[in-house]
């Protein structure tokens, strides 16, 4: 088993592996991981895939399961959809195995979540909105609101993405006013907990807090 050399518990970068639902999370994980490479070890599979693809991974993938011990956390990159309501439940058991791999302290399990699609997330570094994001017709548009936005932009493509995450800290003010506003309609809080994520997944409001991981990537000194 290697030793943690690095990361939160030593004097180096922080060591991330992200699981992403699309190609589109890929591409913007991947301007995360050259924005912030000062700071954290970034990395994800090359193939899309969240909670059991993580489960599969920590359990039979060497370069995840001999490394639990130096992984400070693990981020999911995903749509919050009425579909996927009732599939709560299972993710949450993948997430507590997950922050046991280690004990002290926990792996950090991190939910980066958009209701409806990613490109709502990447609309946020334009302009502050809530619309409705349920229906394929309501994503659609907001798909290409994007597109007006940034008119290279197609799913997946890194170029056109890195574009518009340029314009984060615009999307970090305007993802945490869409959480904010969420308290009214019976949010439990704001911080990290798995009762608040259990409700946002499960009542598919409008909102981002992919922001969440901006943040604490700005939160740590350049190694």
């Amino acid at each position: 088993m290697p030793r943690k050399t690095n990361g939160s518990r030593g004097k180096g970068k922080t060591i991330i592996r992200v699981f992403c639902e699309g190609e589109t999370e890929q591409a913007y994980t991947e301007f995360l991981k050259r924005q912030f490479a000062e700071v954290a070890v970034i990395k994800y599979p090359k193939e899309t895939g969240l909670f059991d693809e993580a489960n599969n991974r920590f359990a039979k993938d060497p370069q995840y399961r001999d490394y639990a011990e130096v992984i400070d956390e693990v981020w999911f990159f995903f749509d919050v959809e009425t579909k996927d309501v009732g599939l709560w439940d299972h993710r949450l058991k993948i997430i507590k195995r997950l922050r046991n791999l280690r004990r002290d302290p926990n792996i950090k399990v991190r939910l980066l979540m958009t209701t409806g699609c990613i490109e709502y997330w990447l609309m946020l570094h334009y302009r502050k909105y809530a619309p409705p994001l349920q229906t394929e017709a309501e994503k659609a548009r907001v798909i290409s609101e994007v597109i007006e936005k940034e008119s290279t932009y197609k799913k997946g493509d890194y170029p056109s993405t890195a574009k518009i995450a340029e314009h984060f800290p615009t999307a970090t003010a305007n993802a945490k006013w869409t959480l904010d506003n969420l308290l009214s309609d019976g949010l439990p809080g704001i911080e990290d907990t798995d009762e608040r994520n259990q409700w946002l997944c499960k009542n598919c409001y409008t909102f981002s807090n992919v922001f969440e991981a901006i943040e604490f990537l700005q939160s740590h000194p350049v190694v």
